[in-house]
């Protein structure tokens, strides 16, 4: 009888990973060397080839004991690295080793936080990290809504008091419930639980208010949660107009959700916050920031002024795999009111079962619409614990430092125009006197040969190439040696 395989974890688990791990380091170091860039060369045909010789028989009717290695090495191979310097499409940031090593132990235990018996402290864990971002967001205990419209109180008994004289005192304001938030996959399932929870809290009627700007999860959002029709707000300087909001509000009956967005995927530019918050007050309408990539700015006190009012939605998303530098996923929703989280309740008897509740068994289904759920706070509690606000807030800084010079290489190099100085680390440029097809051949032609990752977007009727800064350790030659491949690329 042949013995089993062996165990992730147990007391035979390290055992059994150590030459495991030996085995994944060399084939990435192998598979990155082949590669030899930031994308494998060739483009499509050539990757799924390699890819196809490197699978053989997905199921064999025998296994192959190399294939551990054989997979991650063709895997790394073809691979697009977040860690080059040249490889800027995207809000991808390469991570962090100590996030990835945490993830690691996440993946060994394989708690999964459904039930309290199957992670107990992994839910203390989450517990604690979810406070502590909704703190961060929010500040301590949520802060006051600011509100420019009269607000009638409920109806309620008078409070208990004592007299001195003639002169009565009140009573002490009861404290507010903290803050939550919850671990999501990233910010479509936080912006679609935002959304879920406006739904229920003002009916199926209300309808989602959102820039042209917005991310495509929004209205998406909406239309899987069955919410009227979204009703799109101009965003002709690239950031939602508050003129044209404060009109819809106007015209439209309500109730309504206004999402703002605190870094948009195009530009990385954040919406004039306050002045949506303002409006979002006089209207009574509910306010949901997705600040997906804006909200890593909280870490650093250089770059947070641009989120100033983001305190004042009921709804934040933030992006850890983004501005936080986690192993994808690490989303997360920040909820103002964490009384609005009461709707994600559900019962299942073999998970929360009522007598169980009753007896002190924490309740863990109300904090995700998924079942299953992996530990992913581990990897971004160690993150916060080993680097604290100061260690993130400097990475932070060093990404937004090198996207503005490269800004500056690009306005002062008389063959490309620059877009506009950037807001957080996305940089767009193009071309001088290039037509958009010129731009998008470009940019296709470094991503064949495997050079250079650079994005696009379409802004001002044009189309431009777009470096997204992560990589906190780029340095100034590479950000030379991406212009000089675009220059170098670009027909005469």
């Amino acid at each position: 009888m042949s013995t089993p395989p062996s165990l992730a974890s147990g007391p035979e688990g390290p055992r059994a990973l150590r030459p495991l791990l030996d085995t994944v380091l060399r084939a990435l170091d192998e598979g990155a060397r082949a590669r030899g860039g930031p994308l494998p060369s060739g483009g499509p045909d050539a990757v799924a080839a390699r890819m196809r010789d490197a699978v053989g028989d997905v199921l064999p009717d025998q296994g192959d004991p190399h294939a551990l290695h054989s997979l991650v090495r063709a895997l790394a191979e073809n691979a697009a690295d977040p860690a080059d310097p040249l490889c800027t499409a995207h809000l991808h940031c390469p991570p962090l080793a100590l996030a990835t090593a945490a993830d690691l132990a996440a993946s060994t235990l394989n708690p999964s936080l459904d039930s309290w018996d199957q992670g107990p402290g992994a839910a203390e864990l989450e517990a604690l990290v979810t406070g502590a971002l909704a703190g961060e967001v929010f500040g301590d205990g949520g802060g006051e809504r600011r509100r420019t419209a009269p607000v009638t109180p409920a109806p309620q008994a008078a409070p208990p008091h004592t007299t001195t004289g003639t002169t009565p005192t009140p009573a002490p304001t009861p404290p507010r419930n903290p803050p939550s938030a919850l671990i999501t996959t990233g910010g479509t399932e936080s912006n679609q639980l935002a959304l879920l929870l406006a739904r229920e809290a003002h009916g199926a009627g209300v309808r989602l208010v959102h820039g042209a700007n917005a991310h495509h999860s929004l209205p998406r959002a909406a239309w899987l949660l069955g919410l009227p029709e979204p009703v799109v707000v101009p965003a002709p300087a690239g950031v939602l107009d508050p003129a044209c909001l404060d009109e819809a509000l106007r015209q439209l009956p309500g109730p309504h959700i206004v999402a703002a967005t605190a870094g948009t995927t195009d530009a990385g530019l954040i919406d004039p916050l306050p002045e949506i918050a303002a409006l979002c007050a006089a209207h009574g309408a509910r306010l949901h920031v997705d600040a997906a990539y804006g909200g890593g700015l909280l870490f650093s006190d250089r770059h947070r002024a641009p989120l100033t009012g983001l305190d004042a939605a009921d709804t934040v998303t933030l992006d850890l795999h983004k501005l936080g530098w986690q192993p994808v996923a690490a989303g997360v929703l920040a909820v103002r009111d964490p009384g609005d989280l009461a709707v994600l309740h559900h019962r299942a008897d073999y998970l929360n079962a009522d007598d169980d509740t009753e007896a002190g068994l924490p309740d863990l289904l109300g904090r995700s619409l998924r079942t299953s759920r992996r530990p992913d706070v581990l990897k971004i509690a160690v993150t916060l614990g080993t680097l604290g606000r100061s260690g993130l807030g400097r990475l932070v800084e060093q990404v937004c430092e090198r996207a503005a010079e490269f800004a500056a290489l690009v306005h002062d190099h008389p063959g490309f125009e620059l877009y506009d100085p950037p807001t957080i680390s996305t940089v767009l440029f193009r071309p001088a006197h290039a037509t958009d097809a010129a731009v998008a051949a470009v940019r296709r032609r470094l991503l064949t040969d495997g050079r250079a990752v650079l994005g696009r977007a379409r802004l001002d009727g044009r189309l431009w190439l777009k470096a997204t800064f992560l990589n906190p350790h780029t340095r100034p030659d590479d950000l030379a040696a991406l212009l000089k491949l675009v220059e170098g690329n670009t027909p005469g």
